[in-house]
């Protein structure tokens, strides 16, 4: 199986805890792990050049999918509308459209480099902030789903929710500098991260999808 996950920080947690669950459960030689960001995960699952992966919100009414993705339930500092044109962000398509969905205008920035401008100082509308005003809801970005190996994928979502990751500090000191930004900020910036899509986070995408086909 070829496994795609979005190469941001928001699924650190995840990335460790796959690379422990393979190692744990014996499947390594049997999984290849693949990161990239959301627009090109979406691509790769669609065109089946892999079989299961972290894919756009907006993307995962066609697959079949588990109870996991990426949540934030009011701020998640890592999607902003900015000043300046109308320009979407090339790497998204869920923030691209909520962006439309929230009638807001600007550049849409996403991931790491959002949560660099943030920590420096830079000014934006948060995305996950101005749903949940609106809706009271958390705002689903992207969602765990297969186009095969269905039992396998269903079976490392529960253990990943049922096994809270620590994040060993050698780790967190080379994602951190790799992106210039310090340990506790990147700590501080994933508990605003969610990952189990419960009964609001359930309502808040449909909520969201019906909204995107008008």
């Amino acid at each position: 199986m070829i496994f795609g996950s979005i190469s941001y920080l928001n699924l650190l947690p995840f990335q460790v805890f796959l690379k422990r669950y393979l190692h744990d459960s014996g499947t390594k030689m049997g999984l290849n792990h693949k990161k990239d960001v959301p627009s090109k995960i979406n691509e790769a699952l669609k065109n089946r050049k892999i079989n299961a992966g972290f894919i756009s919100s907006i993307e995962s009414p066609r697959y079949d999918c588990t109870n996991l993705g990426i949540i934030a339930n009011r701020a998640v500092y890592s999607v902003f509308v900015i000043k300046g044109e109308n320009k979407t962000d090339n790497e998204s398509a869920t923030s691209n459209q909520l962006a439309k969905v929230l009638k807001l205008k600007g550049e849409v920035i996403i991931g790491d480099k959002a949560l660099k401008y943030y920590l420096n100082g830079g000014e934006g509308v948060d995305l996950a902030t101005a749903w949940y005003e609106k809706t009271a809801l958390p705002f689903v970005f992207a969602r765990l789903c297969f186009n095969c190996y269905g039992n396998q994928v269903q079976t490392i979502a529960k253990e990943f929710i049922a096994k809270p990751i620590k994040i060993p500090q050698y780790i967190l000191k080379k994602e951190a500098k790799k992106r210039g930004i310090t340990p506790k900020q990147l700590l501080w910036y994933l508990k605003h991260i969610e990952y189990k899509i419960n009964h609001k986070s359930q309502k808040s995408l449909k909520l969201f999808l019906k909204n995107s086909i008008k």
